[in-house]
């Protein structure tokens, strides 16, 4: 079975938990909760995963970020975050180009509840 660029977005769109950053260690940290972060994450910063992996490149285009992706992988939480194997074998294809594709952001409220 091949892989295309679209099962690798829609597994982007599927991730589930929460990305904040952690002044005090200064590492991206994932949680389950928006409740569970505690004080050194600022509330601004804390985003839905299938959100934190994409970057904007303009206004209308928006990667698919490996950096981003890598960051959660480390969690070593890959089944609680729902990481599957498009973006696994996104990951491994190193030598081809991020993928780009017109999106918008998705707001909290929008995204459905864990």
């Amino acid at each position: 079975m091949s892989i295309t660029s679209a099962d690798i977005c829609h597994a982007a769109d599927q991730l589930n938990g929460f990305v904040g950053f952690n002044t005090k260690t200064g590492k991206h940290i994932v949680r389950f909760s928006e409740d569970s972060f505690g004080m050194d994450v600022a509330e601004e910063s804390i985003t839905p995963a299938c959100e934190f992996v994409w970057r904007e490149q303009d206004e209308q285009v928006m990667n698919l970020s490996r950096v981003r992706l890598q960051i959660l992988l480390e969690q070593n939480v890959n089944d609680r975050l729902n990481v599957s194997e498009p973006l696994l074998a996104y990951m491994r294809r190193q030598e081809l180009p991020e993928i780009a594709a017109q999106r918008r952001l998705k707001t909290v409220e929008e995204t459905p509840a864990n």
